[in-house]
């Protein structure tokens, strides 16, 4: 592409991100303070500017923040036309142009992706529809369950054990609501973390007097007369009463309304290159569309450069100043999107961080500290190296074990800690579940080396 084009770009283009969400504003704010000095348009199907998303299933049931309270900071000043409470429908790759829900379109002469995920909503829509029955994802969903857990329900009913099913039930026993979970796998996290972290987990839930159901699926939602979730049906065939019902089974990537658009997008998000440029359905690497956040796909040269999806608050930030930086500039300045994974929870007052990729791992050792004390750190190999590291109230520790990533350091440990002298602590089998098997609990997905995504068919006649 000519250097003139991007000087004009700077000076006089258009720009469009779809998403008013971390990524879009820290995009938006990006491109600002690199010289971008055209129109900005900021599109969002939301009524409300970009606001933090990790508070809503931590502080704001726990009424340490509120849900109308969480409004992201702006950095700068971004002089953007924002079009919120409108979804955006279509894109015609070849027009440049954005459709809306409203009928109108939105040209661009670049655009960023920045769509996010969506909470994934119980399978049987009249059983969704009950009065007490709830998602967790968005501000006006933390609002609802907030007001719902304050009110004093009977019991709360979480369906899925993942990271934010875990924090609900953190959130009510904290609140002396009494609350029972049900997971398919063996124990909580396992999707994200696997079975030897997941014991630690499921013994946090039951020592917190959590009813903690494993290996069962919820086959019915009941509701009264009046059109209340009263209770929930399981596969042992038991039932439990409750009025309160959060579904918590994972995420839905938002990308349905590229349909028909040319691009690499599909279930598992929009396939992009380490610059954060989109591929198209063949393959092809666009000039003109990017991806941010965790609605993208992108390679990664630490993980053997498969395609990774991240659901990571830092990840989308750092994603997000790549590909604002490398819209509107030169190609040989383009620089590419290698953070480091890394995420964090917050539960029965544990502290819960990783760095890497845990589900890549085969095994598992603790190098630090003790899983019976809720105190430790495990680290993760693959094919001989480390992947990752998962602490537990000892993140002092994730920094050193984030570079043995970066510089592909060996596994088993090498290196002799005090507790592993004193306890002669070998690798285990991580113990994570067949991947062919859907799960909602991983915060970072690989998936593969094609960028053209194939269709991936989700069919869960149960929990």
């Amino acid at each position: 592409m000519p250097a003139d084009y991007v000087d004009w770009l700077r000076r006089e283009g258009r720009i469009v991100i779809v998403g008013a969400s971390l990524a879009g504003l820290r995009a938006a704010e990006t491109l600002r303070a690199e010289g971008f000095a055209g129109e900005l348009t900021l599109i969002g199907d939301e009524p409300y500017e970009p606001y933090d998303r990790p508070p809503l299933s931590k502080s704001v049931l726990l009424s340490l923040a509120s849900p109308h309270r969480t409004e992201l900071p702006h950095r700068r000043e971004i002089d953007a036309k924002w079009r919120l409470g409108v979804a955006a429908t279509g894109l015609d790759l070849a027009a440049k142009r954005v459709r809306l829900a409203d009928g109108d379109e939105v040209e661009y002469d670049r655009l960023l992706i920045a769509t996010g995920v969506r909470a994934r909503p119980w399978l049987k829509e009249d059983e969704a529809r009950l009065d007490g029955v709830c998602l967790l994802r968005t501000r006006d969903d933390a609002a609802d369950l907030y007001g719902r857990l304050k009110a004093g329900p009977r019991r709360v009913f979480v369906i899925g054990a993942g990271f934010a099913g875990s924090e609900v039930a953190s959130a009510c026993r904290e609140m002396g609501v009494p609350v029972t979970v049900a997971e398919r796998a063996g124990a909580p996290l396992v999707g994200a973390l696997g079975g030897v972290i997941g014991k630690v987990a499921a013994d946090l839930h039951t020592e917190n007097g959590v009813d903690l159901r494993t290996h069962v699926t919820v086959t019915a939602l009941e509701g009264d007369a009046v059109g209340r979730v009263r209770a929930v049906h399981l596969s042992d065939e038991s039932t439990v009463e409750a009025d309160v019902v959060v579904v918590s089974l994972g995420s839905l990537r938002n990308t349905d309304w590229l349909t028909g658009s040319g691009l690499g997008a599909g279930p598992r998000g929009i396939a992009c290159d380490a610059g954060c440029r989109a591929f198209d359905f063949r393959g092809i690497v666009t000039d003109d569309v990017f991806v941010a956040g965790d609605v993208a796909r992108s390679p990664h040269a630490l993980f053997g450069y498969q395609f990774l999806s991240m659901e990571h608050w830092g990840n989308a930030v750092a994603q997000a100043e790549t590909a604002a930086h490398n819209m509107v500039c030169h190609g040989a300045d383009r620089r590419p999107h290698l953070w480091m994974p890394a995420f964090w929870s917050s539960m029965f007052r544990v502290n819960i961080k990783s760095v890497g990729v845990p589900p890549m791992g085969e095994q598992i050792m603790i190098t630090q500290g003790s899983p019976a004390e809720r105190r430790f750190v495990g680290v993760y190999g693959y094919q001989g190296r480390i992947v990752a590291a998962v602490s537990f109230d000892n993140t002092r520790w994730l920094e050193f074990y984030a570079r043995q990533i970066a510089r592909g350091a060996p596994f088993p440990v090498e290196f002799p800690t005090v507790d592993r002298r004193l306890e002669g602590r070998q690798p285990v089998d991580a113990d994570f579940p067949d991947p062919s098997l859907p799960t909602h609990g991983p915060m970072v997905t690989l998936s593969g080396y094609s960028p053209a995504d194939q269709q991936l068919l989700f069919h869960p006649a149960r929990h």
